[in-house]
């Protein structure tokens, strides 16, 4: 299978656009430091699923678009979501590059 992907990349100097960024990796940051605070029990309970974290808050569904949608709905206005699969199994994982 042939799969080719292409990047563009710009320069972004619009002070509305840094400024809209930076406050969507604020959100993102205050995200991901909920789910650090909270990650034994959300991976205990929700095994096998996918989460979406949002507003401070979990959103867990089969797929990740579903934990999206539900994410997005409760906080339209919390752009610095991000979604993770949680394994069914606890098991040592060994990441390499």
């Amino acid at each position: 299978m042939d799969r080719r992907v292409t990047f563009q990349m710009r320069d972004v100097t619009d002070a509305g656009e840094l400024t809209k960024a930076q406050e969507q990796r604020r959100q993102f940051d205050r995200n991901s430091e909920w789910l650090q605070k909270n990650i034994a029990e959300i991976y205990a309970q929700h095994r096998g699923k996918c989460i979406c974290i949002a507003g401070q808050e979990v959103f867990i569904a089969d797929t990740a678009n579903e934990a999206i949608a539900q994410a997005t709905a409760a906080h339209p206005e919390d752009e610095g979501w991000f979604t993770r699969y949680i394994p069914k199994e606890k098991m040592a994982r060994i990441y390499a590059v």
